[in-house]
């Protein structure tokens, strides 16, 4: 009985949170807004239920996304600052745009030569999650345990790595660490491109942007010549870079100084974040706009999950298989998975917020997904696993009969079946 009534008061307060709206989410944390921008808030859910009787962890398998980085391309930088730069040598800027374009200079200079560059706060992302993992389940890595530690090709992701595991290894030095990065892994670490029909999607987003503007008042309040911001200026495009430098200050070193938020009012924020909520989605997410099967681009990752879990279960003490990549890989596993409903097919964007489709809840910077696998002993055939998105417990659309855990063997027949049908159906 007292186990029952922690797992329910657990899963109550999560559900508490979950139950606020974006709009009343934002209120209360502006940088929620930021979608795949927003640095790792960390796990919700302080406390995990309690393992299975007679059970404990034994096995960890995990993907996770790079910690928090500069924007990728000079662009994204370069816009929105030429485009004022220019403006104030024609005497067109309002004083606050003048204002801006000083915090723009001061971003660009920080982030010169580093596109797409881990920031220190991103190394603090890793080795918090590293450190509660190793707390949460110690059992995983007593001994000299193994760490096999795998890493897209891209800097970032290799250095996420190298801080996640350094973490690990203070936590005790006698773990065996194997840590490779190579295109050997691409064909599951960064999943595998399809061709879709995009016409129907980029036609559903446009329309959807449309009826969402949140630009014009912005774009205004920087410029003390109107005629020259009518004739020579994108409003749409700036506020489009604006938003996103905003989006991602929170990743710099510079968010205890600054910040580009001050720029939008509560309804513009929500706005722009209406819009890239639905980019995301119909980019990855189970859609008929955008062909209704771009999740099954991580099927290669999902059969290495399976497949390593089922040689590590064969292992007295198989320790952790770690991945270190991006969240174009992450989101569409998710939703491959189907991890707390962000697998269901939707249509139609404007529902998106009302089925409870939101992206800072799914990948913000650091995002990962654990499974955690449970057995008395190593010749335990009942394995049990839960698993857990961004270190909170998640739920799989499985029938199970001990909540959060699930079987193992239920969870492999499920998705091994789903993914050869739609090989055999595509083949």
């Amino acid at each position: 009985m007292r186990r029952l009534l922690f797992t329910f008061s657990a899963a109550w307060l999560v559900l508490l949170t979950l139950a606020q709206s974006p709009k009343e989410e934002f209120e209360k944390n502006l940088r929620l807004s930021g979608s795949n921008f927003v640095a790792y808030p960390g796990p919700q859910q302080r406390k995990l239920t309690p393992s299975p009787r007679g059970k404990h962890p034994f096995y960890i398998s995990h993907y996770g996304r790079h910690g928090s980085r500069h924007q990728t391309s000079s662009n994204d930088y370069d816009y929105a600052y030429d485009v004022l730069l220019k403006a104030d040598s024609e005497k067109a800027l309002s004083q606050l745009g003048r204002d801006v374009l000083q915090r723009l200079k001061t971003l660009r200079a920080e982030a010169s030569g580093r596109w797409g560059d881990l920031t220190p706060l991103g190394a603090q992302q890793q080795r918090g999650i590293a450190r509660r993992m190793f707390e949460r389940f110690p059992e995983v890595f007593e001994g000299e345990a193994v760490v096999d530690a795998r890493s897209s090709t891209t800097p970032r992701c290799i250095l996420s790595m190298a801080y996640f595991v350094e973490q690990l290894v203070k936590q005790n030095s006698r773990l065996t660490i194997h840590q490779d990065a190579s295109d050997h892994d691409r064909y599951y670490m960064r999943g595998t491109q399809r061709n879709t029909p995009v016409n129907a999607a980029k036609d559903s987003y446009d329309d959807f942007c449309n009826r969402h503007p949140s630009h014009q008042r912005v774009v205004s309040t920087l410029f003390a010549d109107t005629a020259y911001m009518n004739h020579y200026v994108n409003a749409e495009r700036l506020n489009f870079y604006l938003f996103r430098l905003a989006s991602n200050l929170q990743s710099s070193e510079l968010r205890k100084d600054m910040t580009l938020y001050d720029l939008f009012n509560d309804q513009e924020i929500y706005e722009n974040w209406l819009k890239e909520n639905a980019m995301w989605f119909l980019a990855f997410g189970f859609t008929d706009l955008n062909g209704g099967t771009i999740p099954y681009s991580q099927s290669n990752l999902l059969r290495n999950i399976i497949t390593q879990a089922d040689s590590c279960l064969l292992l007295p003490n198989p320790g952790c298989t770690l991945r270190f990549g991006h969240d174009t890989v992450l989101l569409p596993l998710v939703c491959l998975l189907d991890l707390n409903g962000y697998g269901q097919k939707i249509n139609d964007i404007d529902q998106l917020e009302r089925k409870g489709w939101l992206s800072y809840r799914i990948f913000p910077m650091a995002c990962n997904v654990q499974f955690i696998f449970y057995r008395a002993n190593a010749s335990d055939k009942d394995v049990l696993f839960k698993v857990l998105l961004n270190e909170n417990e998640a739920t799989l659309p499985l029938k199970t009969n001990q909540a959060p855990y699930y079987h193992w063997d239920d969870f492999r027949q499920h998705y091994l079946k789903l993914l050869d049908d739609y090989e055999n159906r595509n083949h």
